[in-house]
């Protein structure tokens, strides 16, 4: 995938240069041309693709929250893992989430974007940055993980002192390819209804993340919405 198909926020751009150069960025942006012209309905809509890394600049980056796939459904995905637009109804796992946030710090969740972390230093990852509507997965094993991939091992090998929260089972298989040395891993259950009960309520990821970026001389987040 040539950088001239992409918008994409430029201290990113000088960090992937190479990776956008790669035979399986060609092969990736073959498929989605292919899939458009097909008349597949692709979220989210392209300039949003790169959402996440436009939103978090690389040195800015404190947080990463990774998820798998983008919402499938007509105007939830907007290019952050786990956010959809002010104005859509809450999908479950970001329920879940909320609860968690209160539980765990007291805040009260009163929009479902979830722009303002980013704005302070959370990656808001998705492993596959694109799907088709009411397909979930559906574009997954294409390309999508081996850059993501690559993100979350540059991140891990050029930031410092970063919290990558990996819940689930799919996100925490990313575990190796993070420096736990030189950054704090939390792991727990994803916050879906079939998962959430085994051990994600209660992790207090919101409040671990803080103590470990003071503890470190970062600034902390605020979880407000």
């Amino acid at each position: 995938m040539s950088q001239h198909d992409i918008q994409i926020e430029s201290s990113w751009k000088a960090l992937l240069q190479d990776e956008f150069q790669q035979s399986y960025m060609d092969d990736l942006r073959t498929f989605l041309k292919d899939r458009i012209h097909a008349g597949a309905t692709i979220f989210p809509p392209k300039p949003l693709w790169f959402e996440a890394f436009n939103q978090t600049p690389v040195d800015e980056v404190k947080v990463v929250i990774l998820g798998q796939d983008p919402y499938h459904g007509p105007g939830q995905a907007h290019g952050l893992s786990f956010s959809v637009p002010k104005g859509q109804p809450t999908p479950p796992s970001l329920r879940n989430i909320f609860k968690e946030l209160h539980d765990d710090i007291g805040i009260e969740a009163s929009s479902t974007d979830l722009t303002p972390w980013a704005h302070q230093g959370v990656l808001l990852l998705n492993a596959t940055l694109t799907v088709e509507e009411g397909q979930a997965g559906s574009h997954q094993k294409k390309g999508w993980e081996h850059f993501t991939d690559c993100i979350i091992k540059r991140v891990s090998d050029h930031c410092e002192s970063v919290v990558f929260i990996l819940w689930g089972r799919y996100a925490q298989n990313k575990a190796k390819l993070i420096d736990n040395e030189k950054h704090l891993i939390l792991e727990a259950p994803h916050p879906s209804p079939l998962s959430s009960h085994r051990g994600f309520f209660g992790s207090k990821p919101f409040s671990q993340t803080n103590h470990y970026l003071e503890k470190n001389q970062r600034r902390p987040i605020d979880w407000s919405l």
